[in-house]
């Protein structure tokens, strides 16, 4: 349920309801958010970050299960009228500015597609951007239609730590990049209790793309692809396994992914059978190594220098937090870049498609050749 003093802007028809404190007659109005979907878990803590907000007011939610619309009506407090049973009618009816989508993997491109057809001005989206190269270029194809933002959102964007790493890179300090490695994932979403409609498609080969290797292969991708500078990849090998297949019959539970540029190797381990919850990075240069501590540090070791633990500084607004970043880049403040953006997220959902079929066929998949 909504908690004593949470105040979530909410708009129903042409009725805004904003805060107690809302912003200044001098400030820019508020971006009208719509959301779509509610199946994908992360859509609570979205929802979290709208708390007291007066950069966005919240116009709409699209969902086609009553049930669903129905609870989190009650979890947070929102008015009957600010749910609609499909996108369309949402769109219609209130002309959102941006929109924060949580379907299934699957639905992303018919998402942005209806966006775009709207005249929304951006739409951001739970990692990873597609399950295939088809419906990737479904996404980009209603973007350049529409002119329509396409962002894809990573809890690791907003790591200070992976930033510090990533101008380390940048300065050269460690050296050129020659090896990457990616540690993403948990015990399993079963074994951590995700919501029934969040791991009802999440264990579906069609609509996830697959199991931990599209859930948290995507991580190592993204990152990679932008310490390498949006650079494609030469080659992709992989190895999926299903170490529990009592629990996930469908799909795989373990992926291993060595990307390969013609200097530098990413290797990502995505597993849903690490004994604890992991996000880390490590990169090595040629003159230095620069390991990633949770969000908040990196332990730096470099020429003629003992490893030290450094703490990362934090980042500044609106590159803090993906709702102000979603509502910059609706305002056209900003434009996506770097790990939210389309061109990033094109590579890594190549790189997906690539893993997928290495360990699929047992052989490594060269890029130039597709």
């Amino acid at each position: 349920m909504v908690e004593a003093g949470m105040r979530f802007p909410i708009a129903v028809g042409i009725l805004v309801l904003m805060p107690f404190g809302a912003a200044a007659a001098t400030d820019p109005p508020p971006v009208r958010l719509g959301i779509v979907g509610l199946v994908h878990g992360h859509v609570r803590g979205f929802l979290d970050r709208l708390r007291d907000r007066t950069d966005v007011v919240l116009v709409g939610v699209a969902e086609p299960d009553a049930a669903l619309r129905e609870s989190y009506g009650q979890r947070y407090a929102l008015p009957p009228g600010a749910f609609h049973a499909t996108t369309a009618a949402m769109l219609d009816a209130t002309h959102p500015d941006a929109v924060a989508i949580f379907t299934s993997t699957f639905d992303h491109p018919q998402t942005v597609e209806a966006c775009a057809a709207a005249g929304v001005h951006a739409v951001m989206m739970e990692k990873p951007l597609a399950v295939s190269m088809a419906h990737a270029s479904r996404i980009a194809e209603a973007a350049r239609s529409g002119r329509t933002q396409v962002l894809v959102n990573y809890e690791t964007t907003w790591y200070p730590s992976n930033r510090a790493v990533f101008r380390a890179v940048q300065d050269g300090s460690i050296g050129p990049v020659r090896k990457m490695v990616a540690h993403d994932g948990h015990r399993g979403p079963r074994e951590i209790g995700v919501q029934p409609e969040f791991l009802s498609w999440l264990t579906d080969p069609v609509k996830n793309g697959g199991g931990a290797l599209t859930d948290f292969g995507c991580y190592g991708a993204n990152l990679f692809t932008w310490m390498m500078g949006q650079a494609r990849p030469r080659s992709v090998s992989a190895i999926t396994q299903t170490f529990k297949p009592d629990v996930y019959p469908r799909v795989d539970d373990e992926a291993t992914i060595v990307v390969a540029w013609p200097a530098a190797v990413g290797i990502i381990q995505a597993s849903w059978n690490w004994p604890f919850d992991r996000k880390d990075l490590e990169v090595y240069g040629a003159t230095g190594q620069a390991l990633t501590v949770k969000r908040e540090a990196v332990r730096f070791r470099r020429p003629g220098r003992d490893e030290e633990e450094v703490p990362s500084p934090a980042l500044e607004a609106p590159e803090d937090d993906p709702v102000r970043y979603l509502a910059a880049v609706a305002r056209g403040e900003r434009k996506p870049s770097g790990l939210s953006s389309l061109a990033n997220n094109l590579i890594v959902t190549e790189i997906l498609d690539a893993a997928r079929e290495s360990a699929r066929t047992g052989r490594a998949v060269v890029l130039a050749d597709r």
